[in-house]
């Protein structure tokens, strides 16, 4: 996602949320409240309503070209759209990464003196002292379960019938109705569990040049989300929600704070 603008006197940073799209990063989606199950929602042919909410599968960083000046766009997305293009950290993957999004606004909210040193040390010290066990990948209560398969006649033809659950996990931010969410589901080239984190938050906490309740969307039209000083905890607590959700999530983390204390 694009920061649309970096306002170090006010300590705002505002992120350019697309309203249409319906796949990729972000979506906006329909839902009762937090704990409902989301649906697609068609933004340039229904009209928004206080129902709707962005769901956005947020990162923390952008992989590194090996050749900067002569690269592929279509594969470096992330390092196109981030401010920040020097080189920051080494990823768990080996990689070389710089920051995005998440990182991003961490490094940005530091420099401006919103977080302390001590907190991202004291986040760093958290992380370090995760035992595996406790990563949500591997955590007791993050597990997929599947009943026992039984026999059940469905119009006259006998199906093995069983039942797959998947976790999800919601943390609530104070008493906002933003939220971070965790589906856990299955490596699809590997064996084990893989949580995914995104992002959610109402329509109505978007900035934009109309009123979005009660219209439909323009075409290719964006919103902005704005961070600030506060709600800039949002982000060290996704952040430490990050470094949780498997070992290599938890090494990156730590990576990442390293640089920005470094920095």
């Amino acid at each position: 996602m694009l920061i649309e603008a970096l306002n170090e006197q006010n300590k705002t940073i505002l992120v350019s949320v697309p309203l249409t799209t319906i796949s990729g990063k972000t979506r906006i989606k329909q839902r009762d409240n937090v704990f409902g199950y989301g649906i697609p929602f068609a933004s340039r042919s229904k009209v928004f309503n206080q129902k709707n909410y962005v769901e956005w599968q947020i990162g923390y960083d952008a992989v590194i070209p090996n050749n900067v000046d002569n690269f592929r766009e279509k594969d470096y997305k992330n390092y196109i759209a981030t401010t920040l293009k020097e080189s920051a950290f080494t990823g768990s993957n080996g990689k070389n990464k710089t920051l995005y999004e998440l990182s991003e606004y961490l490094y940005y909210f530091y420099k401006w003196g919103v977080f302390t040193k001590d907190q991202l040390t004291e986040l760093k010290s958290y992380l370090n002292n995760l035992s595996v066990d406790n990563l949500l990948d591997k955590h007791q209560y993050c597990q997929i379960k599947r009943t026992q398969a039984n026999i059940k006649t469905i119009n006259n033809i006998d199906f093995y019938a069983l039942t797959v659950e998947y976790p999800q996990l919601i943390y609530r931010f104070d008493e906002y109705e933003i939220i971070a969410e965790i589906t856990i589901g299955e490596k699809q080239r590997a064996i084990g569990t893989q949580p995914m984190l995104y992002f959610c938050f109402p329509i109505t906490e978007l900035q934009s040049d109309g009123v979005l309740i009660g219209r439909t969307a323009e075409i290719k039209e964006c919103a902005s989300f704005v961070f600030n000083e506060n709600n800039a905890f949002i982000v060290l607590e996704m952040i430490k929600i990050f470094g949780m959700l498997s070992e290599s999530h938890k090494s990156d983390t730590i990576a990442i704070l390293e640089a920005i204390i470094n920095a």
